[in-house]
């Protein structure tokens, strides 16, 4: 397989980080006991896979199958020899300091959310077309140079055609349409189709949706299909997540997490090299979630879930030398928009840059852990995370140091830097000037609703700055044919 892409490395982790962090929460005794501990799920638990394809090709590589139970082990020596290798392809550590990197800003593209947030009305609704066209101009003047993705789920169409719908409407309404999310291996010959009457070349065009287990260790017959076909595609790493909830699906305690979840991804992984000996294994996520025991509640950002993540990531890189991301800020609990929901999805996405030595995203407009978009917040977390920009290596030169300044300022007696034009040259670019955010903190619920009226008129103003492109029209009615032909064929096999 060729080279990823940092932009899809971006899609898939929201860091690809190689970063090995500044501080370590497993020391090497730790790492040896859950390696010895995974080492014995896969022997002795291995998996369950409904895909054919993948057990036969598991079995050629010299795992333990029954294929009419749909039963995988591993044997500890095919690991352990898997494991060698992998660390071997690892990049070696490069303990140079490097300088911080601000996160990316966040766009509209993949992670779709099913409900809109109606920041107006305050409430939220299932998402639709006039929600996803709303969401698509938005983000086509708010960052024309990222394009606009699958950011909304459409429930006004079926879901067999839904991402074929996306794609119409992206199309249609945007000038850097970036590609939809696919959740059945069924729509990717439409899609392609698609992409050929619109000229669309990027083969992340039609982006494959998470593959993960359905823990503990169960890899259902959609996902394996999805997965085969990922592997098999030759453009995509092993792509491969685990978003189990612990106390639920995953042991209740941090050392059960990081074994089981250690598992499953290597188990994936081993699965990806039995279909393509290639593929690289760069861009996992290991986004672990914790329950409430008193209400059932679940968090992705608490400090709970937080240790585990990182606990496993630390896991895996130690033993397999495989970087993992522990994910960003996003899918915080919160469940309406506003600066505490930005400043908290901060706090995850900060915590996770401390321990990895990369920051990963602050956050893409979500809010419900990532149930629901919104508008508003999509703007507030944009800003929160061009502040953090101001934590990049500043500029050290004759200008920025403005010797002459500080000389002729002196001791203060005759005036201060504010008159100077050494600080009218640079205040805008060396100083936070948030344009939502009140830099005078907290100061009551008023100045809350002050942020989001000015988020909800900022929102409004960058779509009355919207222009619809000029798309071939003949294309657009032969691509809503093709998307008319999937919909009587796929709702047919459905029966």
């Amino acid at each position: 397989m060729g080279e990823v892409p940092d932009e899809v490395y971006e899609l898939l982790a929201m860091t690809g980080s190689r970063a090995t962090g500044a501080f370590c929460v497993l020391d090497q005794s730790d790492v040896d006991r859950l390696a010895e501990a995974a080492l014995t799920i896969l022997d002795r638990l291995g998996m369950t896979c409904q895909s054919p394809t993948l057990l036969k090709a598991l079995e050629s590589w010299g795992a333990r199958v029954d294929l009419a139970a749909q039963q995988v082990t591993f044997p500890r020596s095919l690991v352990e020899d898997f494991v060698r290798r992998t660390r071997a392809e690892a990049q070696p550590d490069n303990a140079a300091p490097a300088f911080f990197r601000a996160p990316p800003m966040p766009w509209t593209f993949h992670p779709l959310a099913v409900y809109f947030y109606d920041d107006a009305g305050q409430q939220k609704r299932a998402g639709n077309r006039d929600d996803f066209i709303a969401m698509t101009k938005l983000g086509d003047v708010l960052h024309p140079e990222r394009g606009v993705g699958h950011s909304l789920l459409l429930s006004d169409v079926p879901s067999e055609v839904e991402p074929l719908e996306a794609a119409l409407l992206l199309c249609e309404w945007g000038h850097r349409p970036r590609g939809v999310y696919v959740q059945d291996v069924r729509q990717i010959p439409y899609l392609q189709e698609m992409e050929d009457i619109a000229g669309i070349s990027d083969p992340y065009w039609h982006w494959m949706a998470n593959v993960s287990f359905s823990t503990p260790l169960r890899l259902g017959r959609d996902i394996a299909e999805r997965f085969v076909r990922m592997v098999r595609s030759g453009h995509y790493p092993a792509q491969v997540y685990n978003f189990a909830v612990s106390g639920v699906n995953m042991p209740a305690t941090v050392a059960g997490c990081a074994a089981l979840a250690g598992a499953e991804l290597l188990a994936l992984w081993m699965a990806a090299r039995a279909l393509s000996p290639d593929i690289s294994l760069e861009g996992g996520l290991a986004w672990i979630a914790t329950a409430d025991m008193r209400t059932g509640d679940i968090s992705y950002s608490g400090y709970d879930a937080t240790i585990r993540s990182l606990a496993t990531c630390e896991f895996l890189r130690r033993w397999t030398g495989v970087t993992v991301s522990p994910g960003g800020g996003e899918y915080n609990p919160s469940s309406i928009p506003g600066t505490y929901t930005a400043l908290e999805k901060a706090y995850r996405a900060m915590t996770v840059a401390a321990f990895t030595g990369v920051h990963p995203a602050v956050g893409l407009g979500h809010v419900e852990a990532g149930l629901s978009l919104s508008p508003v917040q999509l703007l507030l977390d944009r800003e929160v995370t061009a502040g953090l920009g101001l934590l990049e290596h500043p500029p050290v030169d004759e200008d920025t140091l403005g010797l002459d300044t500080i000389l002729s300022v002196g001791h203060g007696e005759h005036g201060t830097y504010l008159e100077t034009e050494h600080t009218l040259r640079h205040f805008r670019s060396a100083l936070w000037q948030p344009r939502l955010f009140d830099r005078g903190g907290w100061a009551g619920i008023e100045s809350e609703q002050a942020v989001l009226a000015r988020a909800q008129d900022r929102v409004r103003e960058l779509l009355a700055e919207y222009r619809k492109p000029e798309f071939d029209p003949d294309r657009l009615e032969k691509m809503r044919a093709v998307v008319a032909r999937a919909r009587r064929e796929m709702q047919g096999d459905r029966g």
